[in-house]
């Protein structure tokens, strides 16, 4: 082989092997925890305060600071996370068409969803309640809300179960839940009813600050998860880091910093959870 030609070889095999590595490094694997390369792409709501809010490009609550917590157990510094904003009705699709790596956004384990995708967790059990005035000692349960004016979101869940079992209620509904906590702080209603941790999350607002209080007494019990794709190989991972969570005391912290404000404290009949039998 000439000279020339030797030279030539040296640097095409020179150039293939720096094309290998680029393309390892574009490849990251989510989970791997690789500590500098790749990025973990979490979805999570932007308009539930206290939950998962969207300020100006700045994420925080209580389902954002879990994930976090969760991405750092699995080797990912928060400026390795790529945020996602997930609307209920499209959770499943974006996990299934591979648009996030994992959703953490008040989200219900249930078996219908369970033939969609997988669940790490439960992290928390939440339950519906009722956010009252904070000076309003005559409604202490659903029992209570004969004859009351009652809001909810209109199409929820949360509303036909009251309308269901609890057909003596007056119920006004809103589109959105912000809309019914102005009426409750107009006095245009007496109650609004939805998960414990969605009512804690407002009455937690520093606008509503000592207005308004969780009853304190759920009548379900609503299993949030962390939605991942079917085929991901990470749910056991996430299961091992949301127990690590609670052993060390980060989840009591996380609780305390975007609910304490509003007297709010997960039920201890069902709380801590133990993670696990939801994957595959």
């Amino acid at each position: 082989m000439s000279k020339k030609n030797m030279l030539r070889l040296a640097a095409l095999t020179a150039a293939a092997a720096l094309a290998l590595t680029a393309c390892g490094d574009d490849a990251a694997d989510p989970g791997t925890g690789d500590g500098g390369e790749g990025t973990l792409r979490i979805g999570t709501k932007y308009d539930q305060p206290g939950l998962g809010l969207d300020e100006g490009g700045t994420m925080s609550g209580f389902d954002v600071d879990v994930a976090k917590a969760v991405a750092e157990k699995l080797g990912y510094s928060e400026d390795q996370i790529e945020w996602s904003e997930s609307p209920t009705p499209q959770r499943e699709s974006m996990l299934e068409t591979g648009q996030v790596d994992m959703i953490f956004a008040t989200y219900s384990i249930t078996d219908t969803r369970k033939e969609k995708v997988q669940f790490a967790g439960p992290y928390l059990v939440a339950g519906q309640d009722l956010l009252v005035k904070a000076d309003d000692d005559s409604i202490t349960g659903p029992q209570d809300l004969e004859g009351k004016l009652l809001c909810s979101v209109s199409g929820s869940t949360p509303a036909e179960r009251v309308a269901e079992d609890y057909p003596g209620v007056q119920l006004q509904e809103y589109d959105t839940y912000s809309l019914c906590v102005e009426a409750l702080a107009g006095g245009r209603v007496d109650a609004l009813t939805t998960d414990d941790t969605i009512l804690a999350g407002y009455a937690a607002q520093e606008q509503w600050a000592g207005q308004f209080k969780v009853v304190g007494a759920p009548f379900s019990e609503e299993l949030y998860g962390v939605g991942i794709p079917k085929e991901s190989d990470m749910c056991e991972q996430v299961n091992e880091a949301l127990t690590e969570l609670y052993e060390d005391g980060t989840m009591d912290e996380i609780i305390d910093k975007n609910f304490g404000p509003a007297g709010y404290t997960p039920a201890p009949g069902t709380n801590p959870p133990t993670p696990g039998g939801h994957c595959g």
